[in-house]
């Protein structure tokens, strides 16, 4: 393994002045010491991977200098448009280092999600021509490797990208103590919300440890898991399932489960909800002000004023839950009118939490089968 302030400071030497990206748990030991060892105007933790690399690209035209993108490889989805039409050679040439963790590697055990990304992701960045290398465990060879990724950029002047395997950096811990101080759990909030919910609702629960909470509150309880659809992948994008089944089946109560920072990955579906407003609808956003699933780096989300974007994009009941009186005050007046609730949760999860034991083909199966049992 190498270390994470090695890095660091082996592209800080070479000219590498502002970092930005989308946290991964491949790459939490480096995203921990970037946090604590850059300033707000050397480092922005970004919405999506796509607006990392517009981050990144407006602080080369500004300066000159090459900045830093990471992501997880399934960020190269949101990242591909302005890679391509942006940073590209063939378009305005914009150098950047991108730092890629390499979830899904063949070979390696990895949740269904990811394996897909992993077999592809090497392919993707030859398709795009964009030069990488694997980031040697190595210290030595490492150095060698950041040195000829600093002569490739100067002869092309583009994006060179270093894909990281699993165990490549030594665990740095994550010291500052951002989040939110609630009362609630993230898992005492979501079974809040599955006893308050009308017993044939159904529930899409957001990438991450929601979903797998979800999973567990279940099984604890010893319930079907058939009302459930668990976006294992897909960052940001369940509110927009939801979205989708609620305006099918008008008739179906439908809670969405989201995180604040999947919230934020893809904001633009606030308003796509707000305008078409389904009234069986909920949509709760379990703020801990942290990517939690991925090493409890901060969100933004502490900082603005979540309820009041929602209202503002046509949201008709807007709640914000700090306690669990609260939360069950706000459950009480949904499915009534498109309803959102911001509900204030800790940063963090139990340390035996488990995984869900089904595949998503059966939890698709599952839960399109309990939909079609009920109309």
């Amino acid at each position: 393994m190498i270390e994470a302030g090695f890095f660091y400071e082996a592209l800080v030497k070479r000219g590498v002045g502002f970092f930005t990206g989308v946290p991964d748990s491949l790459l939490k030991s480096f995203c921990a010491y970037i946090t604590e060892h850059s300033d707000s105007t050397r480092h922005i933790i970004a919405v999506n991977e796509g607006a990392a690399i517009g981050l990144a690209a407006g602080y080369h035209l500004a300066s000159g200098n090459i900045p830093l993108v990471y992501m997880q490889n399934s960020g190269l989805g949101n990242a591909t448009n302005p890679l391509l039409s942006l940073a590209d050679a063939e378009v305005y040439r914009i150098p950047m280092i991108l730092v890629i963790g390499w979830r899904g590697e063949r070979g390696v055990p990895d949740e269904p999600q990811h394996i897909k990304q992993g077999e592809v992701t090497c392919v993707l960045l030859e398709d795009m021509g964009i030069p990488y290398t694997d980031l040697s465990c190595e210290k030595d060879e490492a150095e060698e490797q950041i040195a000829r990724a600093f002569c490739r950029i100067a002869g092309t002047n583009a994006p060179f990208a270093f894909v990281v395997r699993k165990n490549t950096f030594a665990p740095y811990a994550f010291q500052k103590g951002e989040g939110i101080e609630a009362e609630m759990s993230r898992e005492q909030a979501i079974e809040e919300v599955l006893r308050a919910a009308p017993e044939s609702g159904v529930f899409i629960s957001t990438t991450g440890m929601a979903s797998r909470e979800v999973y567990e509150l279940r099984e604890r309880q010893g319930q079907s898991h058939a009302r459930d659809f668990l976006t294992v992948g897909s960052m940001g994008h369940a509110s927009s399932i939801a979205l989708g089944v609620a305006l099918r089946k008008p008739q179906l109560p439908v809670t969405c489960l989201d995180g604040d920072g999947a919230l934020l990955m893809h904001m633009g579906a606030l308003a796509a909800i707000g305008v078409r407003k389904p009234r069986n609808l909920l949509h709760i956003v379990l703020n801990n002000g942290a990517h939690d699933s991925v090493g409890g780096q901060p969100t933004i989300a502490p900082s603005i004023d979540l309820p009041a974007i929602a209202r503002a994009c046509g949201y008709v009941n807007v709640y914000l839950a700090r306690t669990v009186a609260e939360l069950q005050a706000a459950l009480e007046a949904s499915y009534e009118a498109l309803t959102f609730i911001e509900a204030r949760v800790r940063k963090g999860a139990r340390n035996d939490l488990g995984r869900p034991s089904s595949t998503p083909l059966e939890n698709k199966a599952a839960f399109m089968n309990y939909i079609d049992g009920l109309y």
